[in-house]
Order: structure tokens, then sequence, then C-alpha cells
């Protein structure tokens, strides 16, 4: 064999070599995708289930619920106002 025949040889198989290594690393990209993927999927779950418990909890019929059974709050009655006035 010729010296050209052997360094196009050469080249050859560095060409393979680097094309191999280039599809592995574009195979762990992808698997790396995926993975951020479902990571990302399931954090807009729980986002959407946070926002769901945060408007639940602020309902009003919730919070006066909580004041009536936990504070022990009543609601307010003309009987039990006292109007203070001026002095004056």
């Amino acid at each position: 064999m010729n010296r050209a025949t052997l360094t196009l040889l050469a080249l050859l198989l560095i060409c393979a070599l680097s094309l191999v290594a280039a599809q592995q690393r574009a195979r762990k990209l992808f698997v790396a995708l995926e993975r951020a993927q479902i990571e990302e999927r399931k954090l807009n779950q729980e986002w959407l289930r946070l926002e769901y418990e945060q408007r639940n909890l602020s309902k009003s019929a919730r919070i006066r619920d909580l004041a009536r059974n936990q504070l022990h709050m009543v609601p307010i009655s003309p009987e039990r106002t006292l109007y203070l006035r001026d002095a004056q």
C-alpha cells in the first residue's frame, strides 16, 4: 500500500470514530432532555395542585367556617354593637 492510501485509511478511521462519539453525545443529550421534560411536567402538575389548594384555602366560606369554629367568632348583631358619640 502506498502512503496516500494509508493516510486516507487513517483519516477514514478518525472520521468514523468521531461520528460514533458524536452519536453517543447526541443520545446522552436526548436522554437528558427527556428527563428534564418529565421533571418539567411533574413540577407543572405540582404547581397546578398548589394553585388549586390556594384557591380553596382562600374561599370566603372556608374562612368564615374557620373563624366560627376555631376562633369562636360570631356575626355582628345590632344588640351587641356599642356606639360611641363624640362629647362635643
